[in-house]
């Protein structure tokens, strides 16, 4: 009986390095990048909840492709919505590479006010609404000039009535 194999022991192993990162753009649910964490191949990436940023921050959408930023600007712009997902060191290192850390993006700890914890892993703290955790979220450091002053939004959605149209990595020239 395979079930029993050490290897398929050491997949759940508890020993394996978790860590928690806020989704603010493309890879929240029902938005353009929400299927690469899915992927198994990618990693393991499980949904926490969702929550909003403790400080304010400018999220904009800006550059020829309509991506969206979270500025590394703390108490400008809006408290932002988002997702809390804890991820495997395999999928942490795929979101690195996606998000082209630490070069286009870095990853800045952020505290985060709780909406709703769906969370119940084992020997995980379980929050409820209102309290306080951390997770990292993909920032920019450097940006256009002109961006700060662009228009900004507490919740991202590629299909919002901003207008402006997403373009996937596969389809930018």
């Amino acid at each position: 009986d395979k079930s029993n194999s050490l290897t398929t022991l050491g997949v759940i192993s508890p020993l394996h390095h978790m860590t928690r990162v806020f989704f603010y753009g493309t890879l929240k649910k029902g938005q353009p990048n929400y299927y690469r964490i899915l992927k198994g191949t990618n990693g393991t990436a499980e949904f926490l909840g969702s929550a909003l940023t403790t400080e304010k921050y400018p999220l904009v959408i800006a550059g020829k492709y309509n991506v969206p930023f979270l500025l590394n600007i703390p108490g400008q712009g809006q408290r932002v919505h988002g997702e809390i997902y804890k991820v495997d060191d395999k999928m942490l290192k795929f979101l690195d590479d996606f998000e082209r850390a630490p070069t286009v993006y870095q990853r800045t700890l952020v505290r985060l006010e709780v909406k709703e914890w769906v969370g119940q892993t084992e020997g995980e703290e379980t929050l409820s609404l209102g309290d306080i955790t951390e997770a990292f979220v993909y920032t920019k450091n450097t940006y256009e000039p002109d961006w700060p002053s662009l228009p900004n939004y507490e919740s991202y959605d590629a299909n919002g009535d901003h207008g402006l149209q997403y373009v996937a990595r596969e389809a930018r020239d």
